[in-house]
């Protein structure tokens, strides 16, 4: 990764206080087994940049102090949502870039919704993939759309991933 200029650092916070907003906003439905973590959808940004996976990362860290899970989702959730990015940043395809949340949290607040509140691993894992799995099927289609115009990618400042 290139240095870290102040523009990309106040883009990472722009990135990381929409990522909380929003999660904070629709905490009702953005946290536990039934999930629809709208703010899933910045995760897409390091499709086209990897320098936005530090503000997607900070922004889950952010959210996730007001998770119901407590310390464990900040860490573990966190993490699930820091590798989900990287491999977002490496992936080659939108759709496929898209899969990696899904899989990632189904497992990783699976495994919390089990450990933490005794649910069943497997139940609740698929019920998190489900909500993942909405969330960024609309994100795919959202930035499908957007990444035919110049503007757009000029905006979000694509370095990889632009299509011809």
């Amino acid at each position: 990764m290139n240095k870290l200029t102040i523009k990309d650092i106040a883009i990472n916070a722009m990135i990381a206080a929409m990522y909380f907003t929003i999660t904070y906003f629709t905490q009702s439905f953005a946290y536990l087994n039934i999930q629809f973590r709208i703010a899933e959808i910045l995760l897409l940004l390091c499709f086209y940049n990897r320098k936005y996976v530090i503000g997607v990362t900070l922004g889950c860290l952010l959210a996730n102090i007001t998770s119901p899970l407590g310390w464990p989702d900040m860490v573990f959730g966190t993490l699930a949502t820091l590798s989900s990015a990287i491999l977002i940043s490496y992936s080659k395809r939108l759709w496929l870039a898209g899969i990696w949340p899904v899989l990632l949290n189904g497992v990783v607040v699976g495994l919390e919704l089990h450990i933490l509140l005794e649910l069943p691993f497997w139940i609740s894992g698929l019920e998190v993939v489900a909500g993942e799995l909405v969330v960024l099927v609309v994100g795919v289609i959202i930035f499908y759309f957007l990444q035919r115009y110049k503007g757009f990618l000029a905006a979000i400042d694509a370095k990889q991933n632009i299509p011809e």
